[in-house]
């Protein structure tokens, strides 16, 4: 397997094309709709925050929002949209305990060897009565099979998706690696019934599967959710 910071440095080049529609402006709006329902007027961590584009929009209802990540390419994106922001290590946060009121990750854990360590950190930075809101890769998706069926996409000139650790995790697995202090409070779901992002290109249909994919977020068909979001309260 590749270092996750090489592989994210060589990705961070050409990252953010195209993410300002379509499918990929979605699943960033619905992350941060989600964080905001913890999050508003409080001071948050983005753990994992590649080049801000979800950190960015948590910034405008937060009190304070900052975010780490392992990559040097991704940061420098990020801070050119002036975020604060630092590098570090999912695994080992430089920041001490209690530090902020919610800390949140979108499409990182799921690519971390060490997912119970990187849960027992974003726990222990949180504030008592705090949460952690985060997705996993869920292997009961549609996402999961189109995965295992057409193999991985490439993400740069050097590297596919292939070239690091991705795991695809149930909820029941999930919630087994959570630090004892820690407990679920409620679970939702991102890409719900989404096929291919190309869909979002095709005219009339795009507009009818975004609309599908905000009224199924809380529905009982997020199970079935290609990334599982879960809100985890951090108990005193």
């Amino acid at each position: 397997m590749t270092d996750n910071r090489e592989y994210y440095d060589a990705f961070s080049e050409g990252y953010d094309r195209n993410r300002d529609r379509g499918y990929h402006k979605l699943i960033d709006d619905q992350a941060a709709a989600l964080v905001r329902r913890v999050g508003e007027g409080r001071d948050l961590l983005e753990v994992g925050c590649g080049t801000g584009l979800v950190l960015q929009r948590c910034a405008q209802f937060a009190r304070s929002a900052k975010g780490i990540d392992l990559s040097p390419g991704m940061l420098a994106r990020a801070r050119e949209r002036g975020l604060d922001v630092r590098e570090g290590s999912a695994t080992a946060l430089p920041f001490p305990d209690d530090s902020f009121d919610v800390a949140y990750s979108f499409k990182v854990l799921s690519h971390v060897p060490q997912l119970d360590v990187a849960l027992a950190e974003m726990v222990r930075v949180v504030r008592p009565g705090g949460h952690l809101v985060f997705d996993i890769y869920n292997r009961h998706s549609l996402r999961y099979l189109i995965k295992k069926v057409f193999g991985p996409r490439s993400t740069s000139k050097k590297f596919d998706e292939g070239a690091i650790t991705t795991a695809f995790l149930t909820p029941d697995e999930v919630v087994g690696l959570l630090p004892p202090n820690a407990r679920v409070t409620d679970i939702a779901g991102i890409r719900v019934i989404t096929p291919h992002p190309a869909v979002f290109g095709v005219p009339g249909v795009g507009r009818a599967v975004e609309a599908a994919e905000w009224a199924l977020m809380d529905s009982a068909a997020r199970r079935f959710a290609g990334f599982t979001v879960f809100f985890v309260e951090k108990r005193a």
